[in-house]
């Protein structure tokens, strides 16, 4: 069970507000003191109404948002444990090449680089050959329902659900410890959104503890260990899906 397990992402204190310029300049509070520790192995899943921080906190995690207070410590496959928020940014770097994934909705490719080698580029960096991170990408490609014959094509060039399993490929070829997923299933369709499904599953058997964000109640029941609902910036509850989201579904099934 999770509590005998080592933990392998603990935030602690988390505040986080932007500053609205274009508007008035008025601040909003987005992360108003958030706990939260996630064991190794786990899969969370965050969830609550727009605007309750789910983003937010994933980006604060992952340190594209530089967190106004608190803590993110990440214990790293080695065993030593890292505090995020007070790296330099080469530091981050290094981390994000091995340690930390993130997949978010959408894809930002490189110009002029195919498919194939976008998602074999990302196995690069994170440690395989030339020739493993082709073949590691050509698995990963055909089991996420990319075509061969997309593979030399250009991400700019693809449809908006293949671009969202393009940039999953590249987010999980040779996964990280920790996987951030930022509703990867948001643009698909329902074949395909099987299959990538059937694949993020996986990950917790394979030693990757994942912090996700879904607006899709069967997603949530079938991967999560552990819902955690925010509310206000904050851990309103957290347990197991069931007890969790059994009072936050509208009639067709989907997160509010």
């Amino acid at each position: 069970m999770a509590e005998h397990r080592t933990v392998k992402l603990e935030v602690q204190g988390l505040h986080k507000s932007f500053v609205l310029h274009a508007v008035d300049g008025r601040r909003i509070n987005a992360l108003n003191g958030i706990d939260l520790a996630i064991h190794t192995g786990e899969h969370v899943a965050l969830v609550g109404s727009s605007g309750a921080g789910k983003s937010t906190l994933l980006k604060s995690v992952y340190r594209t948002y530089l967190p106004d207070s608190g803590t993110v410590t990440l214990r790293l496959a080695a065993g030593a444990a890292v505090e995020l928020t007070g790296l330099e940014d080469r530091e981050l770097v290094a981390l994000r090449v091995r340690e930390i994934g993130y997949v978010s909705q959408f894809l930002r490719s490189e110009p002029r680089r195919s498919v194939r080698d976008t998602v074999a580029r990302a196995g690069r960096r994170r440690g395989l050959d030339h020739d493993a991170s082709l073949d590691a990408a050509a698995e990963i490609l055909r089991r996420l329902g990319i075509g061969e014959n997309l593979w030399r094509s250009y991400p700019s060039l693809l449809s908006g659900g293949e671009k969202q399993r393009v940039n999953l490929a590249s987010g999980i070829i040779c996964p990280p410890g920790l996987l951030l997923l930022d509703e990867p299933v948001s643009a698909l369709d329902p074949a395909n959104r099987e299959s990538v499904l059937a694949l993020i599953a996986e990950l917790t058997s394979w030693g990757t503890t994942v912090l996700a964000v879904f607006h899709d109640l069967d997603a949530i029941e079938r991967l999560a260990d552990r819902v955690v609902l925010l509310s206000g910036g904050t851990v309103a509850e957290s347990g197991h899906p069931t007890d969790v989201l059994r009072t936050l579904t509208n009639p067709l099934g989907a997160i509010a």
